[in-house]
């Protein structure tokens, strides 16, 4: 998800992606420990993402 289409979304919608990456993220942290991760890259994008979103929602609130 890129940052225009972030800027997009409403504070609620951004609130659900948070949730829904932050429980991706846990979920591929247990398929690291079990070495079932398919893809180990999806860790780091996903932090990034989780990121992204954060910093639009803070942009969002000050506004």
């Amino acid at each position: 998800m890129k940052r225009q289409e972030i800027k997009k979304l409403s504070k609620d919608e951004i609130l659900k992606n948070i949730d829904k990456s932050k429980k991706d993220l846990f979920n591929f942290r247990f398929q690291k420990v079990n070495s079932q991760v398919s893809n180990p890259a999806k860790i780091g994008e996903t932090k990034k993402l989780i990121a992204r979103l954060k910093t639009v929602l803070k942009g969002k609130q000050n506004a």
